[in-house]
């Protein structure tokens, strides 16, 4: 490391304690942050380097950004072009001991040549300002000797209100078993939820509502791809845990994982590739028949990406055909009436869609097409779709199929049974549901990595989950998160509908 790059590091982030001039000069705080970005990107991607070393540095120079920028907009460009040379370090990292070895030197140049003139800037106001990693107050919101607070945000309203109250009813009945046997450590966990009525223009208040009001520790469970997509980079900027939100987007499962959202259910490319398999290789359904109904947002994209990938995967080169309805909403005729005329004849849709839109295709489509074949991802919410189609009657729901990211409910797997258990102990009247189920699953693992981390702040935490291999919850299959893999399970289970309205374990291979 050069004189010449040693001072600009130190001028870049002393400025902004040293006068204005740094202020004036966003373009050397984003030169600033190219330099560094690259050094921490490799050195979070080594095994053998301590996270927390990298952490110090990146809030530095985040801190670097917030004192510099002159408004939210020129703070927010900075910070995602720094996170991008951040992610850039980590992709060109090797795996080879002289790759991290070279990454560890270049870390401590780095961290000597930021502490070498601590003494110009003016003296920390505190102790634990003084101490570099310490714990300070920002980084423990939500935790007092008696509770952890966590957020949610979903809709108490519209479409998605049903599958917000599952998530919630299954977050809230795994704390109440964990704060039954003691909590955390003595402290009880507990969830505080704020409405988005699943607009994503309202997420980012009704995260800053849990933020800075209920001063939560963490988010757990929100609803909504769009939302999700809205409240992440609110999440990331603060540094607060962003864990298993209810959607299977690919916009919060990058590569490199970021380091404060991790998942528990699989992707909905996945779920929608699995059902690609199932219709070709177990209905013999050729590709050119099968079509995809999708709401008109990103959930959409990702679940036509999973499915396009899939008849790729076949040699098909043939684009599927794909039918899509505005968000939020159940204006489904134009799609209907364009899957009717399609030719050659659809037999199958692979929907990507909330329950009432998708129930009302469903009802739309049967009587001119008794013989097609609908199918969904587990996004849909299982329940409320199962509800909507038996107030239509029997020949609705007959044969419907849905993925899961979790087991059968009417299952008897160890894990299953404690869910329900539960359910009948701290929600009395509450029936067994997949999408309470998936928010029983991702708190339980939240509550073992809390169980773990000791003194806890986010941070550790997260290393901790990171930490996490091979753990045994009685699903029937391991649950791991590493460094680089954010997202607990990858198994998918089949299920269809019955002219009751139960769903029934199938086979999906």
């Amino acid at each position: 490391m050069t004189v010449q790059w040693s001072a600009l590091i130190v001028v870049s982030f002393f400025g902004a304690y040293l006068g204005p001039a740094l202020a004036a000069a966003p373009d050397a705080v984003r030169e600033f942050a190219g330099r560094v970005g690259p050094i921490v990107g490799q050195a979070s991607a080594c095994q053998d380097i301590a996270q927390g070393r990298v952490q110090t540095i990146v809030d530095k120079v985040r801190e670097v950004i917030r004192q510099a920028s002159t408004n939210d907009g020129e703070r927010d460009q900075l910070t995602r072009a720094f996170n991008g040379y951040i992610a850039d370090g980590r992709s060109r990292i090797g795996a080879s001991q002289a790759s991290c070895a070279n990454a560890e030197k270049q870390l401590v140049e780095l961290e000597r040549s930021l502490s070498q003139p601590a003494a110009a800037g003016p003296r920390p106001s505190s102790p634990a300002e003084a101490t570099t990693g310490a714990v300070t107050a920002a980084e423990v919101r939500g935790v007092t000797d008696r509770e952890i607070r966590f957020g949610m945000v979903l809709p108490f309203s519209g479409v998605q209100k049903e599958v917000g109250h599952e998530m919630r009813l299954g977050i809230e009945t795994a704390f109440a078993r964990a704060n039954e046997g003691g909590g955390i450590n003595g402290r009880m966990l507990r969830l505080v939820v704020a409405d988005d009525g699943y607009d994503p223009n309202r997420t980012a208040a009704a995260m800053a509502q849990l933020y800075e009001k209920e001063q939560v520790f963490g988010f757990i469970g929100n609803i909504g791809t769009a939302n999700a997509q809205a409240a992440i980079p609110y999440a990331l900027e603060r540094r607060m845990l962003f864990f298993a939100p209810d959607t299977g987007a690919a916009s919060v499962r990058r590569d490199p994982p970021d380091r404060y959202v991790f998942n528990y259910r699989p992707s909905d490319a996945e779920e929608a590739e699995a059902l690609v398999r199932y219709l070709v290789k177990m209905k013999r359904i050729p590709p050119r028949q099968i079509a995809v109904f999708t709401q008109q947002d990103a959930l959409g994209d990702d679940g036509y990406a999973g499915v396009a990938k899939a008849v790729r995967h076949l040699n098909i080169s043939e684009p599927v055909a794909r039918f899509n309805y505005p968000r939020a909403t159940i204006d489904v005729d134009d799609a209907v009436n364009q899957i009717k005329a399609h030719k050659p004849a659809i037999k199958a849709v692979i929907m990507v869609a909330t329950s009432r839109a998708a129930a009302k295709f469903i009802e739309k489509t049967r009587d001119a097409m008794p013989d097609l074949i609908c199918a969904t991802i587990s996004v849909v919410g299982s329940t409320a779709l199962a509800t909507e189609l038996k107030l239509l009657g029997p020949r609705f729901t007959r044969g419907v199929i849905v993925t899961q990211g979790v087991p059968a409910v009417s299952g008897y797997s160890s894990l299953v049974l404690d869910y329900k258990n539960a359910l009948t102990k701290f929600a009395p009247g509450e029936a067994p549901d997949y999408t309470s189920l998936e928010g029983y699953i991702a708190a339980t693992i939240l509550i073992q990595a809390l169980k773990q981390t000791n003194p806890l702040d986010t941070e550790r935490l997260v290393d901790t989950l990171e930490s996490m291999r091979s753990l045994d919850l009685g699903l029937g299959a391991p649950l791991s998160f590493g460094r680089a893999e954010h997202q607990a399970s990858h198994r998918i289970w089949g299920t269809a509908l019955d002219e009751n309205g139960t769903y029934q374990a199938i086979e999906l291979e």
